[in-house]
């Protein structure tokens, strides 16, 4: 260990095991709640006359339209009718944003908050605010407004922590992805760096290495993503442009919304919880649906720290550049339930903070942070009328963790993979660290979004996305992986890939009923060389496994097509989740070519005392291994908890679904839980749509159990049997139609 890197550890930790007093927390705690007078008076009736300007209407599935003459007056309702149905997901995406996690969570939760602080603190998110043009802090505005109103108008509302919501917020949470860009930094590499631990233990961290992982430490990772289709009017039965939207997340991370404004706003989708925007979804002439990317867009650079009479500078060049510090100190709440307080120094170069040690080196990872931008171009995207307007929206160029499928009312259909696309020299591998004292290796810019892999009307009038390699999107006609730095497509293909182009490239005469069929088509193509692996490996050793007849019997006569009677999907799930466990596969293949391996490369035995081992497993969980799928692969909603509970002696529902590691297009996503035995659904399909552009949208759509979280709402499962029975309901789009199927109309706090 370095001179340098042994007086870090003992300088750069300061640790205030400080128990505060009561009436010092007490205190803290009011600081972040709003004054009284603030819920009272003049600020209480300025936010009563913005709710008179906004109108609710509820339709018979819960579902807000919200109404107003300006944007950011909807933009007040729409936060308002969010909180209504769902506060504390609200609260708690905020919580982990703005990084006070670990005063709910404890002190497990500190190097997460610490993550956040160190791409932002609170006077940088007041500074993005105020950088911000002024249409854009009205909505902030209104975000904050419409969450303190839904607060005042509901004192039996405790929240956890944030007991007022403030305008420079959701400029830490601007992109609308699960957990954005920073989510895939991890924090045990931030938390060996920051606590002193030594180095060593994180010198070969590297976040964004493309070196698949064991398939052993992935399978039981339900993958996330999302499915987007685009058809032109070649391809439909109407001669209109069609679009799905298949966002696979975990179940009721996103509810269902449609916001209008006199000001050119008509938008309908799926929202995040606590975001003034639609983020995949459509308004009448245009649609987007986002799919998670591989794209390489961040990078770690190494950096050769010195020490010069007690400042820490960085060589880049023939530069020593001084490092910058600041510092940061995060509350959490400690085993007995006392606030304490850990600070922290915040170290700092132009690419960004140091995120953990590769050997003695100090490692910056640089990741797309343009708040303000980011803010502008999630908004605006709602906005737009065609491609022309849409290409524009993108040319901002900071959606940085999404794929985008495209459609739109004059019959256009694109692709774009990624968007934020950072310029680098092709000598270098920045699938790992790169030399950050090297000039040469730092971002030269952002790519045109017209350099970056894209695709718009291709002639076979179809395109898809499933989180795989774009160079399949269009099928033969897609473009050529050599025409592009390696950096900007490193995926690999997955089964969904395959899948999609197979249903898609027969397609035609497509309605929106029959591009549900589509989505959900049932064939299950992870299996096409696992399961035959598995019978010829019984064909070989027949004599010494006679046991398995029966049960290799039912898989011989199986058709690869998931449903709820299918013993041979239960079959094959189980045995393919436990192969992929107990055989050591090869670490150079992709997830795919891993379970393909185990049907074509593993040892025969192998396969065959894994197989036994599975019957003798669902033997004892469900009393014989012949058990149709429905009976074990269940959706079940019993709480609005944000950590559901599952219970085998609550009521459930079968899904013919499956998960899309095995290739499954429909993803559900289920696993046992603690004291259960059925495995039970927590992400995959969960707002989905097809939409079909014309003189007039049309659109149906479904919502994983219903929009509300109260579990005494009748919305809160409404939709869990048409989920589980793939019927869709028909979008209210226009204003007599949601008049018609209005149940409720009102104003925020009546």
């Amino acid at each position: 260990m370095s001179r340098l890197t042994a007086q870090l550890l003992n300088l750069r930790q300061t640790l205030l095991p400080v128990r505060l007093l009561i009436g010092l927390l007490l205190l803290g705690l009011a600081a972040c709640s709003a004054p009284e007078s603030d819920t009272s008076g003049s600020e209480l009736q300025r936010l009563q006359s913005i709710a008179e300007r906004v109108t609710i209407m509820r339709d018979d599935y819960g579902v807000a339209h919200i109404y107003a003459e300006t944007d950011a007056d909807t933009a007040f309702g729409f936060l308002y009718a969010q909180a209504e149905d769902d506060f504390p997901r609200i609260e708690r995406n905020y919580i982990w944003a703005i990084g006070r996690l670990a005063e709910v969570e404890g002190e497990s939760a500190l190097y997460s908050d610490l993550r956040a602080r160190l791409y932002m603190s609170e006077a940088e998110a007041r500074e993005a605010y105020e950088a911000a043009p002024a249409w854009l802090q009205a909505l902030s505005d209104a975000f904050a407004d419409g969450l303190n109103y839904y607060l005042a108008t509901h004192p039996e509302v405790t929240p956890t922590l944030l007991s007022r919501f403030e305008s420079w917020m959701p400029f830490y949470f601007f992109e609308g992805s699960i957990g954005g860009d920073i989510e895939q930094i991890p924090t045990r590499g931030i938390e060996a760096f920051y606590s002193g631990v030594n180095p060593a233990a994180v010198a070969a961290l590297s976040p964004t290495s493309s070196a698949p992982t064991p398939l052993a430490q992935s399978i039981h990772d339900e993958p996330v993503g999302s499915n987007g289709f685009a058809l032109a009017g070649s391809r439909t039965a109407s001669g209109n442009a069609m679009l799905l939207i298949n966002p696979h997340t975990s179940f009721f991370f996103r509810g269902e919304y449609h916001v209008v404004s006199g000001e050119g706003l008509n938008a309908y989708g799926a929202a995040t919880w606590g975001q003034f925007f639609i983020y995949q979804g459509f308004n009448e002439t245009t649609g987007w649906m986002h799919t998670s990317t591989g794209a390489d867009f961040m990078d770690e650079f190494v950096h050769d720290v010195v020490e010069q009479n007690g400042d820490y500078f960085y060589r880049y060049g023939d530069d020593l550049r001084p490092i910058e510090v600041s510092d940061i100190t995060l509350n959490f709440v400690d085993d007995d339930g006392v606030m304490q307080q850990r600070s922290f120094q915040r170290y700092m170069t132009h690419q960004g903070p140091v995120t953990h040690m590769q050997g003695d080196n100090w490692v910056v990872t640089r990741i797309n942070w343009n708040a303000v931008d980011a803010l502008r171009q999630s908004y605006l995207r709602m906005k737009t009328a065609n491609y022309d307007e849409f290409s524009d929206m993108m040319d901002i160029r900071t959606n940085s963790s999404n794929n985008t499928v495209f459609a739109d009312a004059e019959g256009n259909i694109a692709y774009f993979h990624g968007n934020f696309m950072p310029r680098r020299d092709p000598r270098f591998d920045y699938s790992q660290p790169v030399d950050g004292s090297d000039p040469a290796t730092d971002w030269q810019g952002v790519h045109d979004v017209g350099e970056t892999v894209m695709m718009v009307n291709p002639v076979n009038g179809w395109l898809q996305n499933t989180n795989g390699t774009p160079f399949t999107m269009a099928g033969d006609n897609s473009p050529q992986a050599s025409d592009f730095p390696a950096y900007m497509a490193p995926e690999a293909e997955n089964f969904r890939g395959l899948n999609a182009v197979r249903v898609l490239q027969d397609a035609s005469d497509v309605t929106l009923e029959s591009l549900i069929d589509l989505a959900y088509d049932p064939y299950i193509n992870g299996f096409e060389q696992l399961v035959p692996g598995l019978i010829r490996a019984w064909e070989e050793l027949e004599p010494d496994w006679p046991d398995l007849e029966q049960a290799i019997d039912a898989l011989q006569s199986w058709d690869y097509r998931v449903s709820t009677d299918s013993v041979g999907m239960t079959l094959a799930h189980f045995y393919g989740m436990n192969a992929a466990r107990e055989i050591d596969t090869p670490e150079d293949m992709s997830q795919m070519q891993q379970i393909n391996w185990l049907g074509t490369g593993s040892d025969p035995v192998d396969r065959l005392s894994v197989f036994s081992a599975t019957l003798l497993q669902l033997n004892e969980a469900f009393g014989t291994w012949n058990t149709p799928w429905g009976e074990i692969n269940r959706y079940q909603r019993i709480t609005g908890d944000i950590d559901h509970p599952y219970s085998d002696n609550a009521p459930s529902l079968p899904v013919g679904m499956a998960s899309s590691r095995w290739g499954a297009l429909a993803s559900f996503g289920a696993r046992a839980y603690p004291g259960t035995n059925r495995i039970y659904g927590s992400s995959g399909n969960s707002f989905i749509a097809v939409v079909e552009f014309g003189e007039r949208v049309r659109a149906k759509s479904l919502l994983a159990g219903g929009q509300s979280s109260d579990p005494t709402s009748p919305h809160f499962d409404d939709q869990a049997q048409r989920y589980a029975d793939r019927e869709f309901k028909d979008v209210a789009y226009y204003r007599e139609d949601v008049e018609a199927r209005a149940v409720r109309t009102y104003h925020p706090g009546q």
